[in-house]
C-alpha cells in the first residue's frame, strides 16, 4: 500500500509540474539578471535574432523541468531526489527568466512545447529506470555539459545590443555548469561517446525547429 501510494504521490506531481510549466507563467526566486550596460535599442532584424535564440532557450528550460521531475519521480534514493527537485526549481528560474526576455522582444514561446516536454520527460523516465541512479546523474552530467556549450555559443549570435538576453545567457551557463559539477560529485557515470553523440543530434533537431516554430 505504501508503495502504491509513493507511485500515486510521484504521478501527481509529474502531472502538476507538467500543468505548470507548460500552461502557468512561471516564477522566479533570483531577480532577472541585469546587464552591467543598457542596451542600446534593437533594430527589427536583431529583435528577430534575439527571439528566436531566446525560443531555443525557453524550449530547453522546458526540457530541464521535464527531465529533472522524471529523474525525482523514478529514483528511490530520497537524498537523490531532493537533488532532482532542487535542481529543478533552480531551472524555474530560468524559465521565467527566458519567458520574461521573449515578451520584451515581442517574441513567443515554441508552439512545440507540450511535444518538447514530453520527449523530455520520457527521456529521463528511461535512464533512471533502465539504468538506475548513476546512469541518470550521468545523463544530467552530460545534458548540461551540451546545455553550457550551446548557451556558450549562443553569447556569440545574441545581437550584442541586447546586453539584458546575454546578461540572462550568462547567468544560466554558469549555473548549468554547476549543475553538471554537482551531478558528477554525486556519482555520475561517463556515457558511451554513442549515447554522447545521439544526445547531440536530438538536441540539433529539437534547437533547430524552435528556432522557428
Amino acid at each position: 500500500m505504501a508503495a502504491m501510494n509513493r507511485s500515486l504521490d510521484s504521478a501527481l506531481g509529474a502531472a502538476d509540474a507538467a500543468l505548470r510549466t507548460l500552461f502557468a507563467r512561471p516564477h522566479a526566486t533570483r531577480p532577472l539578471p541585469l546587464p552591467t550596460e543598457p542596451s542600446p535599442g534593437l533594430d527589427e532584424a536583431q529583435r528577430r535574432q534575439a527571439g528566436a535564440l531566446m525560443r531555443v532557450n525557453h524550449v530547453g528550460e522546458v526540457c530541464a523541468q521535464a527531465l529533472y521531475t522524471a529523474q525525482a519521480a523514478v529514483t528511490r534514493e530520497p537524498a537523490l531526489r531532493a537533488h532532482f527537485i532542487a535542481a529543478a526549481h533552480e531551472e524555474t528560474d530560468h524559465l521565467a527568466w527566458t519567458r520574461q526576455r521573449l515578451e520584451a522582444l515581442g517574441a513567443r514561446p515554441s508552439l512545440l512545447n507540450p511535444l518538447w516536454y514530453a520527449g523530455a520527460f520520457g527521456l529521463g523516465l528511461i535512464a533512471g529506470r533502465l539504468g538506475g541512479d548513476r546512469l541518470s546523474l550521468g545523463f544530467v552530467a552530460e545534458t548540461e555539459r551540451q546545455v553550457e556549450a550551446h548557451l556558450d555559443s549562443h553569447l556569440t549570435r545574441l545581437p550584442l545590443e541586447d546586453t539584458a538576453s546575454r546578461a540572462v545567457v550568462a547567468q544560466m551557463k554558469a549555473d548549468e555548469a554547476r549543475h553538471a559539477a554537482e551531478a558528477i560529485e554525486a556519482g555520475a557515470v561517463e556515457l558511451p561517446a554513442s549515447f554522447k553523440a545521439l544526445m547531440r543530434l536530438s538536441a540539433r533537431v529539437m534547437t533547430t525547429v524552435a528556432h522557428r516554430i
